[in-house]
Parts: C-alpha cells; sequence; structure tokens
C-alpha cells in the first residue's frame, strides 16, 4: 500500500485526465445524423398529353433520379399507366378534359387539397383547342387556375407550356389555333407572375413535329416525349432550386380527389357535366378489369371513357373489352382503342402501345358516341 493516499489519487487522476478529455472531444465533435430532406411536390397537370400514358413524365423523372435530384415527389390523384420503366406516376393527366371545363366546374381545389404541390407542370388547352375556345377564354381559365393553386399554396410555382403541335386529319383549323393561344400565353404569364408564386413559360411548341413526333397529329409518340421531357427538364430544376417544400402533414376536412379517368382524343365536345363514374369494375378471366365512366354529354351524344387495370399478378399482353349499348347508342368516334360495334354490342381491343400491361398497371380509352349516356356491364379479357 502507498504511503501517501492523497498522492496516489492525484496520480490515477491525472491518468484518466486524457481519457475523459477524448470522449468530451467526441462528444460535442460528432454531428447529430442529418434530418432527410422534405421532398418537393411536383404535379404534372393537363389532359391526355400528360396522363394517358403521358411518357414523357417517366423519362422526366429517371432522368431527375440519374442527376442527384432525388428530393422529389411527383403528385396527383391519378397513377401511373405503364411505360415500361419503373418511375414516380402520380399524376393529374386527365384524358379528355378542357382547361375551360376544370376551371368552371372548380374541379381543381379537391386535387390540389389531395396532393399539396409545391411546382405544378402544366400543359393545358389542347383540348379547348379542338374545340374552338377562343384564346382569351382558354387564358381566363389558366388564371383562375392559378388563382387556386396560390389559394392552396401562395408559394406555388407553375411551369406552363406552350402546348405541343396540332396536325389531326379531322380538324385542319387546329394547327392554327394552336398558333394563336400559345402567341398569347408568354404576355399572359407576364401579366400573372409573381415574387411569391412566379410562372414560368417553357416552350413546347417550337422544334415539335407532329409528323415524326406524334402518332397521330395530336398526341406525343416516343421522339415527341423525349422532347417534352427535355424542355421541362431544365426549367423544373430551376424550380426545385428556388422552392421551399411545404409541410408534409395532410390537411383534413378537404375536398375529396377527383375520380380516375382516361386517356382522351382531343376531339370531344365540351361536356356540360361533370365526369361521373355510372358502372364500377367487373371482373373477366385473364386477370383484368374494365370500369366504365360518363365523361361529359351534350344534347343527342355523350363522351364515354374506359379505363382498363390488370388485377392479375403477372404481366398480360393485350386485352379486350365488350359491352352492350342496347339503347339505340351509336359509336361515332373512338381513341386509343380499336372499336367496333355490332348491333348492340361493343368490342374494343387494345392499341399496339397500350395492351401490354404489368400488375396494378392501367390503361384507358375512350369514344364518342350517339344517343342517351347508358349504364353499362363490361367484361375483360386478357390475352
Amino acid at each position: 500500500m502507498s504511503r501517501n493516499p492523497v498522492r496516489a489519487a492525484l496520480t490515477a487522476l491525472a491518468a484518466l485526465l486524457p481519457v475523459l478529455a477524448l470522449g468530451l472531444a467526441l462528444t460535442t465533435t460528432t454531428p447529430p445524423a442529418a434530418a432527410a430532406a422534405t421532398p418537393v411536390r411536383v404535379m404534372p397537370l393537363g389532359d391526355s398529353i400528360t396522363g394517358s400514358p403521358g411518357c414523357w413524365r417517366a423519362l422526366l423523372w429517371n432522368r431527375l433520379q440519374s442527376t442527384g435530384h432525388t428530393d422529389v415527389d411527383f403528385v396527383g390523384t391519378l397513377g401511373p399507366q405503364g411505360c415500361g420503366v419503373p418511375y414516380d406516376g402520380d399524376n393529374e393527366g386527365h384524358g379528355g378534359y378542357l382547361a375551360t371545363n376544370v376551371a368552371n366546374q372548380n374541379l381543381l381545389p379537391g386535387w390540389l387539397a389531395a396532393t399539396r404541390p409545391d411546382v405544378v407542370l402544366m400543359h393545358f388547352g389542347t383540348n379547348d383547342v379542338w374545340s374552338n375556345i377562343a384564346p382569351a377564354t382558354i387564358l381566363a381559365a389558366y388564371s383562375k387556375l392559378v388563382d387556386q393553386m396560390r389559394a392552396a399554396n401562395p408559394a406555388t410555382t407553375v411551369l406552363v407550356a406552350k402546348i405541343i403541335p396540332m396536325n389531326p386529319a379531322s380538324c385542319p383549323e387546329c394547327g392554327q389555333r394552336t398558333v394563336a393561344l400559345n402567341s398569347l400565353i408568354d404576355g399572359w404569364a407576364a401579366g400573372k407572375t409573381t415574387a411569391a408564386s412566379p410562372i414560368v413559360v417553357v416552350d413546347q411548341w417550337t422544334g415539335f413535329s407532329t409528323a415524326t413526333d406524334t402518332y397521330d397529329g395530336v398526341h406525343p409518340n416516343a421522339a415527341g416525349d423525349q422532347k417534352m421531357s427535355d424542355r421541362w427538364y431544365p426549367a423544373l430544376v430551376a424550380a426545385l432550386g428556388r422552392t421551399t417544400p411545404g409541410p408534409t402533414t395532410s390537411p383534413t376536412g378537404g375536398p375529396t380527389a377527383s375520380p380516375t379517368v382516361s386517356p382522351s382524343p382531343t376531339t370531344s365536345p365540351s361536356p356540360t357535366t361533370s365526369p361521373s363514374p355510372t358502372a364500377g369494375p367487373t371482373s373477366a378471366p385473364g386477370g383484368c378489369t374494365a370500369t366504365w365512366r360518363l365523361a361529359g354529354q351534350w344534347p343527342g351524344g355523350f363522351q364515354g371513357e374506359v379505363t382498363v387495370r390488370n388485377d392479375g399478378t403477372a404481366p398480360i399482353a393485350g386485352w379486350t373489352v365488350r359491352f352492350p349499348l342496347a339503347g339505340g347508342q351509336r359509336i361515332s368516334q373512338a381513341w386509343s382503342a380499336d372499336v367496333t360495334q355490332s348491333g348492340t354490342t361493343v368490342t374494343a381491343r387494345n392499341a399496339s402501345w397500350n395492351g401490354a400491361l404489368a400488375p396494378a398497371a392501367q390503361t384507358t380509352f375512350g369514344f364518342l358516341a350517339e344517343g342517351a349516356p347508358p349504364s353499362p356491364a363490361l367484361t375483360c379479357t386478357a390475352s
């Protein structure tokens, strides 16, 4: 035993001091784990060019991911419709919809409440142009939609497209009508933009060819999808740099989301009623279901839309939907499917580009018909 206990204790304490100092240094210099970044919520908004299947969104999403912009959440009440690659497919691309109808019927606030976007990519107005709606009326609808976005989120960044060209065989005037609308968008945006909620015009029209970049003079093919993605990308990246994501909590008591609708032609007359489901999905052998919707109606006619979904566990290569029209209705035009009518029986087979569906994937087709809207029972057969 030491003859000097005090000296022994001091010696032991001196030996411990470096260890204590090291522990304190580690405690004070080790930073806390970084909190996960809140993703920026981006809403693609428009008609069938955006949503049916709107594969420019898949290209855009994957380019963002590959270039380090991983804190992005595409949002919408509609889900992906294929495109053959994994991507965040949520969107508000409502086939057959007119911007003027969405504004007049106040459909957007419900979608905004359900998704809370920070940035909106809006390519909207093709159906309005086809329906010969005046450019000033379309721009007034744009203004109302922007006002509704700002009411939901005062800091919304809005990217508005000069819409892609149109040259359908059944609407020779549509090309010039598109030019007339696009020529006014820059001036409209300059007068509507604010520091808190900027409006950025994205020129999707220049350099886009209806001959090489669409499959029907209206809807983009693979080359058109790539061009659209390339035009959106720099504008969206710039928007991500100046956007502060909003709160992630969901609103309570807000409007409910609008139900899903299908890809559109841009040929429908302006509907006078809000889309409403008229028949639920009907299962059939092969793993697919088909759901009917009334997209709009007018005296003596209506627009129908059908969503086809693969509810099986394996991919399907094609599908066929059948339903009766027993009230004397006659189909006059269809899109996104090969539709034939024999007596009261309608048969719709997939187009070349939307037959293959992975499990849980869906696609849509639509048609115009004469007569009163029915409530048909649908069957779907997968192949």
